[in-house]
C-alpha cells in the first residue's frame, strides 16, 4: 500500500459515519499533496481571509478557492456546488480547508453530495483553534502544524 493510499484508509476510518469520505490532519493534507500532484486543496475560507491572513503554499495546479461563505456578511455561497463543479473533477481527491475545521466538514459533505465522492475534511483548518488569550495559529492548524504558508 503506498503511503497516499494508507493516509486515505486511516481518513476514512478516523471519520466513520460522516457523509464525506474521511479526515485527514494538515500534516497528511501536505504528504498527499506533495505525492499526488493530481490532490487538490479546496480553500473554502472567504477571498478576504486568504488576502489578510495567508494561503497555503502549495503549487497553483492543486489549490482550488470555493467560498463556503461570503464577504462581507458571512451568507451561505449559493453557488459552491456550481463553482466546484468548475474547478475539480468528481474523480480527483479533494482536500478542504477552512479557518479552524468548521466550514470544511459542512464543504466536503456539500460536495460529496454533489457527486464529488473523494472528498475529504482538513482537521484543524488553517489557523486551529483559539488559545487562552483568544488568539489564533497556536492550538492545531495547517500553520502550528510548520506546514508551508504564504503570510499576507
Amino acid at each position: 500500500m503506498s503511503t497516499s493510499e494508507s493516509i486515505l484508509a486511516t481518513a476514512r476510518e478516523r471519520a466513520p459515519g460522516q457523509p464525506y469520505a474521511g479526515a485527514v490532519t494538515p500534516e497528511e493534507a501536505f504528504a498527499l499533496l506533495q505525492s499526488d500532484p493530481r490532490v487538490k486543496l479546496v480553500d473554502v475560507r472567504t477571498n478576504a481571509e486568504r488576502d489578510w491572513v495567508g494561503k497555503v503554499a502549495v503549487p497553483e495546479s492543486q489549490h482550488v478557492a470555493v467560498q463556503w461563505a461570503t464577504y462581507p456578511g458571512g451568507q451561505p455561497n449559493p453557488d459552491f456546488a456550481a463553482q466546484l463543479d468548475k474547478l475539480a473533477r468528481k474523480d480527483e481527491v479533494l482536500l478542504f480547508l477552512c479557518r479552524s475545521g468548521v466550514r470544511s466538514r459542512h464543504s466536503a459533505r456539500v460536495a460529496t453530495e454533489n457527486g464529488f465522492a473523494q472528498s475529504y475534511d482538513i482537521l484543524e483548518g488553517f489557523e486551529g483553534d483559539r488559545d487562552e488569550q483568544g488568539h489564533r495559529k497556536t492550538v492545531g492548524g495547517w500553520c502550528k502544524a510548520g506546514l508551508p504558508w504564504i503570510g499576507a
